[in-house]
């Protein structure tokens, strides 16, 4: 048996004048501060969503997480426990506390199939670009995470090549191993490619422009919830420069099985 991919259950081409905030919340993992502190920057124009840092743009839980970090990220899932407990997705450090309670938002939460995404990015040595999915936590155990893409500025040789990172990461599910490596592709960030995963029955293969580049056992077997974002380190060498992460698409399918001879 070998998988093919099914039918189309989610399509975002981010044609509409505003975010469909029916799927994405434009908030990064708002409950550790706040959903004003945590809002992303970005706009959507010409059939894409661009995701950007302002070199204005305050730090994400400033004081508090290490290193200095600054965020513009969409999610198409999230859930807390009330102000002052430990229930909340995601936890940077032992100790963390919710600072403002969220009403569970569920988006799109796939468990398995095939998710694709379609973008470009400008960086700099000091910013980085993400799609990973992690799960719901509503069982804190489940929240393992499939990084279908990650790529830092600092590796990159414009036009020419860049390291893209994919594959598992265990966070705190003992059950999903941690198999993850930065891939040397001869590809240039600031055009756009797709990045994909074909995921079920606990295997995951990743795909960058239609061709298989590595695949992972144990993955997750539970739904999980898309996070999307820009990154700047601040303390990171590096002039000051706005990094942008534009998707053109995000699409998923399911994974139909098919004999083949």
């Amino acid at each position: 048996m070998s998988q093919v991919r099914g039918d189309l259950v989610f399509e975002d081409d981010f044609d509409a004048s505003s975010l469909d905030c029916s799927v994405w919340s434009p908030h990064y993992l708002p409950q550790w501060s706040s959903r004003a502190a945590s809002a992303a920057t970005y706009q959507l124009g010409d059939s894409c969503l661009t995701l950007s840092i302002p070199v204005d743009q305050g730090l994400w839980c400033e004081g508090d997480h290490k290193p200095d970090l600054r965020v513009s990220g969409i999610q198409s899932g999230n859930y807390s426990g009330p102000v002052g407990s430990a229930v909340g997705q995601q936890p940077y450090r032992e100790g963390l506390v919710v600072r403002e309670e969220q009403e569970p938002f569920w988006g799109w939460t796939p468990n398995g199939g095939y998710v694709e995404l379609r973008a470009r990015a400008d960086l700099s040595p000091r910013s980085m670009v993400s799609l990973w999915m992690v799960g719901l936590e509503e069982q804190p155990e489940q929240c393992g995470e499939i990084c279908v893409m990650e790529v830092f500025g600092d590796a990159l040789v414009p036009g020419r090549s860049t390291d893209v990172g994919m594959g598992l990461k265990t966070i705190r599910d003992p059950a999903v191993p941690q198999d993850f490596e930065a891939v040397r592709l001869p590809i240039d960030l600031r055009e756009f490619h797709t990045y994909a995963v074909e995921w079920t029955g606990g295997e995951a293969s990743f795909f960058v422009d239609g061709a298989v580049i590595r695949s992972c056992q144990g993955a997750p077997t539970y739904p999980v919830q898309l996070m999307l974002a820009v990154f700047d380190f601040p303390d990171r060498s590096g002039d000051e420069h706005v990094p942008r992460f534009t998707v053109d698409s995000i699409r998923g399918w399911n994974v139909a099985e098919a004999l083949v001879a």
